[in-house]
């Protein structure tokens, strides 16, 4: 049964996503204030965040498999969770509260993002789709930005709880708006072809496809989050000041913002994806190599903004190819997609923080990760070839 694109749904889902990415981030520019603040160390404000990746891997499977069975119950389970974690770093002025916020939160996490693919395919119309998995996963990145100018408007130890307040508001604010939008019955492209006694997680990890772009999703993924969090440390040496680096890093994510709502758009009405990702990858193997010869503010500037504008978009691109190839499973599928891809960031920036003290050797490695992974990006011009020839009436 074809069904009428109800974009409410996606913007209702655009917030509660830029909200669960807010909540990660809350601390990142303020860790040292944070630190002073509740008497503890800044590995222990780290861990603030540090706890979203970690049961992001834990947890993505089961989240995947609840959005496939129980679609808009497990979605609003995860708007809800994240609003109530941000609220609950309000109950009390310490260190505990806010790390029992942000597990709550970190529970919510998978539950929202895997259902970038079902949000889509529940509520647009099939032309309409790769638009908006690259809306939705725009907003992710855009919860980022928010995030990093919340931490440099709310600088001060005091102004802390004025800046988590803000934060609960929005997070409140957004549940309450995916709710109303996706009320009623759930209009699936995929709802027919459901069935509930096959495995999600068989189908999903069977098809070849899914596999490869889990294995693909590992090397962009690594680069950005190492890049994201060692950026300022491996520039230092060069004269490059905190600020001036974390200016670079929020142009990063403001130019990922950017490139993922416009480029996987006009990648898909083109049938480049495979191409877009080979470019990405050798672009940013290049940026990478600049940076280990000539680091700097400028060339700082210049290689990881052109990093965010094409790196970034890789992630709704293979997303939007996880939700053409899986309408059973999208759910799961795009759970191993993150799973895999935050498992790439946690190793990638592990091998990068040995090198922390040897910035020629970190970039050189970042640049040899994503080179590795181009072969892969190259190979799958064909499968993506056939996926779209067998989605043609």
């Amino acid at each position: 049964m074809q069904i009428r694109s109800r974009w409410s749904a996606i913007v209702g889902y655009s917030l509660v996503g830029a909200a669960t990415q807010l909540v990660w981030l809350n601390f990142a520019g303020v860790t040292t204030v944070a630190a002073s603040r509740y008497g503890v160390s800044e590995s222990a404000i780290g861990w603030l965040a540090q706890v979203f990746p970690l049961l992001y891997v834990v947890l993505a499977i089961p989240c995947g498999l609840a959005l496939d069975r129980w679609f808009r119950g497990a979605l609003i389970a995860g708007a809800v969770l994240t609003a109530v974690g941000a609220v609950v770093r309000l109950i009390g002025d310490d260190f505990g509260w806010l790390l029992a916020g942000q597990i709550l939160a970190s529970i919510a996490q998978p539950l929202v993002l895997n259902a970038v693919t079902g949000i889509t395919g529940h509520y647009l119309e099939e032309k309409d789709r790769p638009t908006g998995i690259a809306i939705g996963t725009a907003s992710i990145f855009a919860g980022m930005v928010i995030a990093f100018l919340l931490s440099a408007v709310f600088t001060t130890s005091s102004s802390i709880p004025a800046m988590l307040t803000v934060s609960a508001v929005f997070c409140v604010l957004a549940a309450i708006v995916l709710a109303a939008a996706i009320r009623g019955p759930v209009e699936s492209h995929t709802t027919a072809a459901r069935r509930p006694d096959r495995g999600a997680l068989a189908a999903a990890w069977g098809d070849p496809l899914i596999r490869r772009l889990c294995v693909l999703a590992i090397f962009p993924f690594g680069v950005f989050v190492a890049m994201s969090t060692f950026a300022q440390a491996l520039l230092e040496p060069a004269g490059v000041s905190g600020g001036t680096a974390s200016t670079i890093l929020l142009l990063q994510v403001i130019a990922g913002v950017v490139g993922s709502a416009t480029i996987p758009i006009l990648v898909v009405r083109r049938r480049a994806e495979s191409g877009l990702l080979v470019v990405s990858l050798a672009v940013t193997a290049a940026a990478c190599v600049l940076l280990a010869l000539a680091p700097g503010a400028v060339t700082g500037f210049v290689a990881i903004t052109v990093i965010g504008l094409l790196l970034l978009p890789a992630l709704p691109i293979v997303l939007e190819l996880v939700e053409r190839r899986t309408g059973e499973a999208e759910g799961t599928a795009a759970g191993l997609i993150w799973m895999a891809g935050n498992l790439g960031g946690l190793v990638v920036a592990v091998v990068v923080g040995l090198l922390v003290g040897h910035p020629l050797a970190a970039f050189l490695v970042m640049a040899v990760i994503a080179l590795i992974a181009v072969p892969g990006a190259r190979a799958l011009r064909r499968p993506i070839a056939e996926l779209r020839a067998q989605s043609q009436p």
